[in-house]
């Protein structure tokens, strides 16, 4: 098509001839007309109101290739920057300094919108937008910045001028700060984890798509916002959303982020909050980087003390001043499902510490009002070690310990007949050695639609992070400076997020995929205790939980390889997966038959991909299986590398060639084969093993994780 007008023209030629109509539908449609949206950039299609026959008569037009109802996705810092390594005691030290603070970058945020008035999004210090920059301002031109220098609202296709896009709901501004948010002094909540609040790229701009409305993100919004982000010109794209597991030519999100990375945007979206089971994870689209979620070594430490001297720590929000922690209480619990109305009513609990066990909800306020002093709250058994922090009641001592903990408490009530204990406040801790760990709703690998793709790529610090938050939570709080300490793979997402702006900053020619490869092949696979990285039950983390492993952004910044993918290359691998060819033009956004026809390409399986990471599946039948590799020279020109491997349990051998590579030039390519060799034994192992293989260089290792399934 020649322009907007024709597109318009064409698309709605799909729709009914609404003369036809009766008198009450057109009723209906001077109210919500039928198309919503036209897409140019996302995809070639439109959003419309239809009922299922208007869409079955459309079929039949010249030019249709398919239609499907809308989904509905769901949503999904003081501290994490210095415990990722960008500043060591002030602002002016680490990669933060290198990568000038982000300066220049335009972070695009799809989501609930944002409290512009909040000091994270003040433009102190900020540089007017780039000139690159299209976009506008739906606050009535009076609330933007040089922070937040664009802000709109799409929903259901319908223009939004009040409220604006403000967020009544916090996600979004928690996610925003997170990712840019600017320095704000003395943030803290409830008067914990205080310090100076500062997100990932904190002198990067915002610009704020609000797509999300009651916790709920319309497709046709997120491709709306999509469509806009990438015409105006932002950097990244930050997506805390996402739906179950789809094919990628009916996963909206990957459609979108097709698009933008062929304008060279990054996008990172959340890897979803329904671990911790097996292929859990969502946004699998290999062109997305997709996070998981982890704690940091900061803990507000709240230890239950029991009658025998033993203590185990638990944490709160809230940490009464006034609680006479010196003197031990009777301890009891309820003998129905956690503490509710219902299992308190019969019992005596006035003046005792209540121990209340896993419970779909636990209410302090039954706890209060049956006159209980304090609570204890165990986590679930497949919660773990993961404490997720929620706001409790100001008037009730409470502290959430993990299942293991509860277990021992448990033990020593059933073996004493006046147990007893009390709660230990001790305010914000740093200097958990088992940091980072991954949060048990993590979503895990492997994926549905590819398994030959490791997902999630990434961990980052997602479990009880500080954020920005547009109302007050504490009650007896006169600061503006509101601040909210949440959860979830929504908050890990733009901790990546503001990365990818620190790392495009300081290399502008890099891809989506080499800042991604790069973030990959550098990341931290041992915790700050100088172990393996665990999970939720403290259990060795693999590559399905933790990805390649926890982020370092230093390290990426100078990851002397990459694994670089254009977008082109991605057409043997949706080949590879025995997509229709009309179906493979959707997600390319080609139009014409001809472009592509996968009789005519050499189709690939996903794990030759030219992924920083490796996943295999062997059998005891199977033959050899060979991928191959390029890497690209982003460290000093003169350099040679050589190969260190660690196989995995089961395989018959790996084979790797050559053993080493060497550049003399900057952006230079090298390849590599990989020979994968089935195990001959006549008992073949179950399950699956990891290993990695690993290209060194004086202070490079730039490694590649390896995960083999058997079948």
């Amino acid at each position: 098509m020649e322009n907007s007008d024709d597109i318009e023209s064409w698309y709605a030629s799909f729709l009914p001839d609404d003369d036809l109509n009766n008198s009450e539908r057109e009723e209906e449609e001077e109210q919500e007309p039928r198309m919503v949206y036209s897409y140019r950039n996302v995809v070639s299609g439109f959003a419309a109101r239809l009922t299922a026959e208007e869409v079955k008569a459309m079929e039949t037009k010249d030019g249709f290739i398919s239609a499907r109802p809308e989904r509905i996705l769901q949503l999904q810092t003081t501290y994490t920057p210095e415990f990722m390594g960008l500043k060591k005691t002030d602002r002016q030290v680490g990669f933060w300094e290198n990568s000038n603070f982000g300066k220049g970058m335009i972070i695009g945020i799809l989501d609930s919108g944002i409290l512009p008035t909040h000091p994270s999004f003040s433009d102190q210090g900020m540089l007017p937008p780039p000139v690159r920059w299209k976009g506008t301002c739906d606050f009535n031109g009076t609330n933007c910045n040089n922070k937040i220098i664009g802000a709109k609202v799409f929903h259901a296709g319908k223009k939004v001028t009040a409220p604006g896009p403000f967020d009544d709901e916090g996600h979004g501004t928690h996610v925003a700060s997170i990712a840019a948010g600017n320095f704000v002094n003395d943030a803290n909540s409830f008067g914990n984890a205080r310090g100076t609040a500062a997100g990932i790229a904190p002198h990067a701009h915002l610009a704020i798509y609000k797509v999300c409305f009651n916790n709920e993100c319309a497709e046709s919004d997120l491709m709306a916002g999509f469509e806009s982000a990438i015409e105006e010109g932002v950097d990244v794209i930050s997506i805390s959303a996402g739906g179950g597991s789809h094919t990628y030519y009916q996963d909206y999100l990957a459609l979108g982020a097709f698009q933008a990375i062929q304008y060279g945007i990054l996008v990172s979206c959340a890897g979803g909050n329904n671990g911790p089971g097996r292929s859990t994870v969502q946004n699998e689209a290999p062109w997305i980087l997709t996070v998981g979620a982890s704690t940091v070594d900061r803990s507000i430490r709240a230890t239950v003390k029991l009658g025998s001297g033993d203590e185990y720590d638990g944490e709160s929000l809230f940490q009464p001043q006034d609680f006479n922690s010196n003197k031990l209480l009777r301890l009891v619990f309820p003998r129905g499902d956690g503490c509710s109305q219902n299992t308190l009513k019969d019992m005596d609990v006035e003046g005792k510490v209540v121990f209340c066990t896993p419970a779909v909800e636990n209410d302090a306020n039954a706890v209060l009002d049956a006159g209980g002093a304090a609570a204890i709250i165990m986590n679930s058994e497949v919660d773990g070690y993961t404490l997720d922090l929620k706001p409790t009641h100001p008037a009730l001592p409470t502290t959430l310990i993990s299942y293991v903990a509860g277990l021992k408490i448990k033990e020593y009530m059933n073996s004493q007949a006046y147990p007893k204990a009390t709660i230990l406040f001790k305010g914000t801790v740093i200097g958990d050695p088992s940091a980072p760990t991954v949060g048990a709703f993590s979503g895990r690998g492997p994926t549905i639609q590819s398994p030959g793709v490791m997902k999630p790529d990434i961990i980052g610090p997602g479990v009880n992070i500080l954020g920005a938050w547009p109302v007050r939570i504490e009650s007896n709080s006169n600061s503006l400076s509101t601040f909210n300490v949440i959860s979830g793979t929504s908050m890990a997402c733009p901790h990546l997020s503001g990365i990818a702006a620190l790392l495009k900053s300081s290399h502008p020619d890099w891809s989506p995929a080499a800042i991604k490869s790069a973030i990959m092949t550098t990341a931290d696979t041992l915790n700050l205790g100088e172990n393996p990285i665990v999970d939720e039950l403290h259990l060795f983390a693999d590559v399905f939980t933790a990805g390649a492993g926890h982020v370092n952004p230093s390290r990426a910044n100078d990851p002397g390889l990459v694994y670089d993918i254009r977008p082109n290359d991605y057409i043997p691998f949706l080949c590879g997966l025995n997509y229709p060819d009309q179906m493979i033009r959707i997600i390319l956004h080609w139009q014409r038959e001809e472009d592509i026809r996968c009789t005519n390409v050499n189709s690939i399986p996903a794990a030759q991909l030219n992924y920083p990471s490796f996943t295999v599946t062997l059998g005891l039948n199977h033959d050899n299986q060979t991928y191959t590799r390029t890497v690209t020279n982003v460290g000093p020109a003169n350099s040679s590398y050589t190969l260190d491997v660690l196989s995995p349990n089961g395989i018959g051998g790996l084979e790797i060639s050559p053993k080493e590579i060497s550049f003399t030039e900057v952006k230079q390519k090298a390849s590599y084969t990989v020979t994968f060799i089935p195990s001959n034994h006549t008992v073949r192992p179950m399950g699956y093993a990891q290993g990695y293989l690993q290209w060194v260089s004086g202070r490079y290792n730039v490694r590649s994780l390896i995960a083999v399934t058997y079948v």
